[in-house]
């Protein structure tokens, strides 16, 4: 009988937790997707994410962030300045990119300095407007353009859209785009956002363009971790170490 007991009241818990969690769904219906242009892996998924969100009746908030201020707060290299591992990470991605049909052409030199674009793309301006221009320039960061750091090129880009690009370009020179720039970096950081692309919905943060299937799920009510409790992910946040690094 106790045990029974036992039963009922974790399955009651568990229950509880689904339930704050679609209510806490329902309460954010928003994919705020944080990302650099310096990132491929942001490219994909941001080429992915647009189909994640009609089907699951989402919108999105795209948030440009620095990522290479993640690697100075966290005290880590870049994949692309790890040689092995920059070459691992670009047969990768033209493999992952071929699989979803997407082009994907290395840009003019990697890493390359994304500040303008971040800047330019973190302006104010309509939702509509700001798709498409992070559109294109992801475009033509990655997908066989001249590249997107010089004032010259990503003036071209909002041209081609109809944009103003030379205003743009000169608003991006402001000091209040600087410091947008920055607020969004460090809100990220503050939130939990250690890399990119990182989607985060209510609290629950997804990181990399391989989490796009975790995040519907999620979405859709359909995290196993929805189903597991948090005593779970208790016990692996609070696990100590028994072995360091020297």
């Amino acid at each position: 009988m106790a045990l029974a007991k036992g039963v009922n009241c974790a399955i009651t818990k568990a229950t509880f937790t689904i339930i704050l969690q679609r209510i806490s769904l329902m309460a954010h219906s928003t994919i705020r997707f944080f990302f650099d242009f310096i990132s491929p892996y942001s490219y994909l998924a941001w080429k992915q994410i647009h189909a994640l969100a009609e089907r699951t009746g989402m919108r999105i908030e795209p948030v440009p962030v620095l990522f290479a201020a993640f690697l100075n707060a966290y005290g880590q290299k870049g994949p692309a300045e790890i040689p092995p591992k920059r070459l691992y990470m670009f047969k990768e991605l033209f493999r992952r990119a071929h699989r979803l049909d997407l082009p994907l052409v290395p840009p003019p030199s990697h890493p390359f300095l994304p500040l303008l674009s971040l800047r330019v793309a973190s302006l104010p301006m309509t939702d509509h407007d700001r798709k498409r221009l992070i559109d294109s320039l992801f475009a033509e960061a990655w997908g066989g353009g001249s590249g997107i750091e010089s004032p010259e090129n990503v003036t071209a880009v909002a041209n081609r859209l109809g944009l103003d690009g030379h205003q743009l370009v000169r608003d991006a020179g402001l000091p209040a785009s600087k410091d947008r720039l920055r607020e969004q970096t460090e809100g990220a950081l503050k939130t939990g956002v250690f890399g990119v692309p990182t989607m985060i919905v209510g609290q629950e943060l997804f990181w990399g363009a391989d989490s796009l299937e975790d995040l519907e799920a999620y979405i859709r009510g359909d995290d196993p971790l929805q189903h597991a409790g948090m005593e779970l992910f208790a016990r692996w946040q609070n696990m100590l170490p028994s072995a360091k690094r020297h």
